[in-house]
C-alpha cells in the first residue's frame, strides 16, 4: 500500500527542477562577473553556476549542486562588496535551484527567485551609485527577469504560497519577482 502524499506536497518533477536550475542559472550568469571583478582568483562562484548548468543541461542531480552552493555561499560572505556579494549569492542559489523541496512552504520560493532577486538588487545599486532612479531601475528589472522565466517556472512557482514582503531590499524583490512571475501566462 502506497501512503498518500503529505498535504504540503508539491509535485515536482526532475523536468520542473532543471528548467527551474536553468532560470537561476541563466539570471546568476548576469552578475557573475561582479564577484569575478572584485574576487577574480576565486572560482568558487563560477564553479557553482558551472554545477547549475551541468543539472540544467541533463546530468544528473547530484553532490556537486550541494557542494558547489554551499561553496559559491561562503565566497559570498567572505567579500565585503555587495555588488560582488550578490553576484556569489546568485551562483549558489543557482546551484541549489536544483534541490527546491516538494514542501508547499513560502520559504521554498527563494530556490526559484532569489538569483534573479540579486540580479535587480544589483541593478538598483549601480543605479543609486549613479545616481538614476534606482526604484524605476529596480522595477524595470523585476519585469525584464519576470519576462525571463519560460515555462513551466511560473506553473512551477504557482504550486508554492507567495513569497513574504520581507524586510530588506533582497526579500522585497523577491516578492515583487514573484508576484511578477506567478501573473505570467
Amino acid at each position: 500500500m502506497t501512503a498518500a502524499p503529505a498535504p504540503d506536497h508539491v509535485e515536482l518533477s526532475t523536468d520542473d527542477l532543471r528548467a527551474v536550475a536553468r532560470y537561476a542559472a541563466d539570471c546568476a550568469a548576469q552578475v557573475l562577473p561582479a564577484f569575478e571583478a572584485a574576487v577574480p582568483d576565486d572560482p568558487r562562484p563560477r564553479e557553482a553556476l558551472a554545477a547549475a548548468r551541468a543539472f540544467a543541461d541533463g546530468a544528473a542531480r547530484s553532490n556537486r549542486q550541494r557542494t558547489a552552493a554551499v561553496a559559491a555561499h561562503r565566497a559570498a560572505a567572505a567579500v565585503d562588496d555587495e555588488v560582488a556579494r550578490l553576484g556569489a549569492l546568485a551562483c549558489g542559489d543557482a546551484a541549489a535551484a536544483a534541490y527546491l523541496h516538494p514542501i508547499a512552504r513560502a520559504t521554498q520560493v527563494g530556490h526559484v527567485l532569489r538569483a534573479a532577486a540579486c540580479v535587480a538588487r544589483v541593478a538598483e545599486l549601480r543605479a543609486v551609485a549613479a545616481g538614476d532612479d534606482a526604484g524605476g531601475v529596480a522595477d524595470e528589472a523585476v519585469v525584464t527577469l519576470a519576462g525571463l522565466a519560460a515555462p513551466p517556472v511560473p506553473a512551477v512557482l504557482r504550486r508554492y504560497p507567495p513569497a513574504p514582503a520581507g524586510r530588506h531590499p533582497l526579500a522585497e524583490l523577491t516578492s515583487a519577482l514573484d508576484a511578477a512571475v506567478r501573473a505570467r501566462v
